[in-house]
């Protein structure tokens, strides 16, 4: 299948034309605003869908909202009927057709020349109006808040709003480019009324609050639920605008003679992680927890774990190294101990179920080897 995707070097376009690439059998035709208009029929004639993104919003002179919006549309479905063949259209408007700004009213018009040529052929054509939409490689300072503050603030530039209570309606181009996957895979007939289902809602205030906590997670070690939902696409935006020489950050850490203790990432509903190093022959630990529990994976080196039931005394003693990965839990109302029993330096990755409170650790000491 041969895709043609106009504005192929615009925001939205860049991201749809990797996610195509990496797809078996299809192969990729490109139209952006550096190609002559002279060429576009024969890209159309070769196309078997055609994924309209290019479009003006913000020119020097307003006149290029009808030359591009416009008559750049009706250009293609000029080529479309040039080819002689159905070619299926995927058009990206925007939720400003609704409205009777100059842009917005070109948005519209493009409509309508897609819509007229689709009921005068049965060509299929499949339309969506898009609101704000936000991602990897949006051009900030230009049309995108989220776009703008993201490159702000991982650049350590201020960011200016004027009322943090206007609300947001956003779209991730992930789920943009998955959508449009799916009409490229299928058979669209007709015009329709595309929808991005997974929409997100939030006020500027509350962006620039989640955006500057994404920034201070590098002090505070502190991650928000990043995995799911909007604050996962959100971080991943973020992220995408550090410069290189922002990919790398320092860790506290605390020496003492047995070795050292770092803590990496704390979640406010998951723990936290860590690691820590054991010279031969040192022993960490000697406590037992109420209700804290935690994980040991030995990394490098030959551990030895103590266990003594704080009541019955019961002892149990197991063995573990970093050539067979194996989590030993720790277990409330067990006092325990790690041993480094081997001859180099121990490495030992640690995760809790909690934060670590100094106030209130819920670690008490006593030795397990008496």
């Amino acid at each position: 299948m041969r895709v043609l995707v106009t504005g192929s070097n615009g925001f939205i376009g860049k991201n749809l034309v990797l996610r195509l690439r990496e797809l078996p059998d299809i192969e990729v035709l490109r139209f952006d605003r550096n190609d002559a208009i002279s060429s576009l029929a024969d890209r159309v004639a070769m196309a078997d869908v055609i994924v309209h993104l290019a479009g003006e919003n913000r020119p020097i002179d307003e006149s290029a909202f009808q030359e591009v919006n416009v008559l750049l549309t009706q250009a293609l479905c000029d080529a479309i009927s040039l080819a002689k063949r159905k070619i299926p259209v995927i058009f990206a408007s925007s939720i400003q057709a609704e409205y009777t700004n100059v842009y917005g009213q070109s948005k519209r018009a493009a409509e309508l020349v897609i819509e007229q040529f689709a009921t005068l052929t049965g060509n299929p054509a499949v339309i969506y109006r898009l609101p704000n939409v936000f991602g990897k490689w949006c051009k900030p300072n230009y049309n995108s808040v989220v776009a703008t503050f993201c490159h702000n603030v991982a650049h350590g530039l201020s960011i200016h709003i004027h009322d943090p209570a206007v609300r947001l309606r956003l779209l991730y181009v992930d789920d943009v480019v998955s959508e449009f996957l799916n009409v490229i895979n299928g058979s669209p007939q007709g015009i329709l009324r595309g929808e991005v289902v997974v929409e997100y809602s939030i006020t500027l205030g509350e962006l620039a609050v989640q955006i500057e906590a994404f920034k201070q997670l590098r002090t505070t070690l502190l991650s928000d639920s990043v995995g799911t939902g909007f604050v996962r696409a959100l971080y991943a935006t973020y992220v995408s605008y550090l410069p290189p020489s922002k990919f790398a950050y320092d860790l506290p850490f605390y020496s003492d003679n047995r070795g050292v203790f770092v803590e990496m990432l704390k979640t406010r509903e998951c723990g936290q992680f860590s690691y820590f190093t054991a010279h031969p022959g040192v022993t960490r630990g000697s406590h037992y927890h109420h209700s804290k529990t935690e994980k040991f994976l030995v990394i490098r080196g030959s551990a030895r774990f103590c266990f003594r039931h704080v009541l019955t005394n019961e002892l149990y003693t197991l063995f573990t190294s970093g050539e067979l990965p194996q989590v030993v839990d720790t277990v409330p109302g067990w006092a325990h101990d790690v041993t480094n029993v081997g001859e180099e330096e121990m490495v030992v990755m640690l995760w809790s179920n909690e934060i670590f409170d100094r106030q209130h650790p819920d670690t008490i000491a006593m030795n397990v080897i008496v």
